[in-house]
């Protein structure tokens, strides 16, 4: 799947068309005050983008004046299979977002009305960036194109300019074909995943991240995934020895979740009975509530968001499955609001963003849900403040 998302052109996905739109559309409900904002890579060819949001106490969005905003380089426009292609800085006043055809990496600064100004366009130092990770002021990359792929490491400074850190690069097989790169909460560690050729085989990458910002490989890494096309992941919150990787690639009904302890030394090792299945068709991306209690992932394939509850040890236990709502919806990238009373979903397929009210496992779409994305192109990548 993991190719066929990379390669295939979506037909009906909405641009800039959509703007009239999704100012009626997203109008939040009166009284409801701004308490955040929403962000989504729109991946544009030509000339990328980013579309912003107000964020409404109620979990309604409001497209924000002058959007879509400049991002400098150029996307693919076409749906770009990978989580984390549109970031944070460590303090927040920065969007960090990739620009997969341009093999660069653009900052946008937060403006006090949350609108974006593009203040710095870098080498991603490889081809086809699709991912980034932040801690603090150090950044990674991922790269996937042919020739070009690897892991490159760059510092943040406080003006939002971006500098490559020297001999940070580690270079991956063109086959590797990765899907998110990420640091562990406390920096130590970083994970890539491999998602490998559609039948395999699929590696995670794992890292201790030095003082000066360089990568040493885990003995043992790249580790063996447990299924094929280990995609998207995230360390729990709250534990961030705890690994929790989504396998997209076992076929229809076959979606799974494994979850790995992470030693010191950044080995893995799968935990007992790891992988949990969900019932559904690839599991793309996952997100763990803040408070590490419950993961979302996102199926791609079957269009849903599966719950789990996280036990102590990392077991997880299947809370049920929920349908995205319309037609044409290709369920990416998703985020939890700070509170975790909305998770927010991408949709490439028609360039819409799905929002579910959250009850620990319990997920209820808004009535006014899904969202157009102003400019939307091919959207992948979200972050929520």
């Amino acid at each position: 799947m993991h190719r066929l998302i990379r390669g295939a052109v979506i037909g009906g996905i909405l641009a800039t068309s959509l703007l009239g739109t999704s100012l009626g559309a997203v109008a939040a409900s009166t009284g409801s005050g701004v308490i955040g904002h929403v962000y989504v890579n729109n991946n544009t060819a030509g000339h990328n983008t980013v579309s912003g949001f107000d964020r409404h106490a109620d979990g309604t969005l409001t497209a924000i004046a002058g959007t879509p905003f400049d991002a400098g380089g150029a996307g693919t426009g076409s749906p770009i299979g990978s989580a984390g292609a549109l970031q944070l800085s460590g303090d927040g006043r920065y969007v960090l977002a990739v620009d997969a055809a341009a093999n660069d990496i653009s900052v946008l600064k937060i403006r006090p009305d949350g609108s974006l100004r593009l203040v710095d366009e870098t080498s991603s130092n490889g081809t086809t960036p699709i991912s980034i990770a932040v801690h603090q002021q150090l950044v990674y990359v991922a790269n996937t194109g042919a020739g070009g792929s690897n892991y490159t490491g760059f510092r943040l400074n406080a003006g939002g300019h971006l500098s490559a850190i020297q001999g940070s690069t580690v270079s991956l097989p063109d086959t590797a074909l990765p899907g998110q790169v990420l640091f562990s909460g406390d920096g130590r560690h970083l994970v890539g995943t491999q998602v490998g050729p559609s039948a395999g085989p699929s590696f995670i990458d794992s890292f201790s991240v030095g003082a000066d910002g360089r990568l040493t490989a885990a003995p043992g890494s790249p580790f063996p995934a447990q299924k094929i096309g280990p995609f998207g992941s995230q360390f729990r919150p709250t534990n961030p020895d705890q690994l929790f990787v989504s396998n997209a690639h076992d076929g229809g009904g076959n979606g799974t979740v494994s979850v790995y302890d992470v030693a010191s030394d950044g080995t893995l090792t799968a935990i007992a009975g790891s992988p949990f299945a969900d019932f559904q068709t690839a599991p793309c991306w996952v997100a763990i509530s803040h408070d590490g209690a419950y993961l979302y992932a996102i199926n791609t394939g079957s269009s849903s968001v599966s719950s789990y509850n996280i036990a102590a040890d990392a077991t997880l236990s299947l809370v049920g499955s929920t349908a995205l709502s319309g037609s044409g919806l290709r369920p990416f990238d998703a985020a939890l609001d700070p509170g975790d009373g909305y998770l927010y979903v991408v949709d490439a397929g028609v360039a819409k963003i799905t929002v579910f009210a959250v009850d620990g496992g319990t997920l209820t779409e808004l009535g006014t849900s899904p969202v157009p994305i102003p400019g939307g192109g091919a959207p992948f990548g979200i972050v929520v403040d």
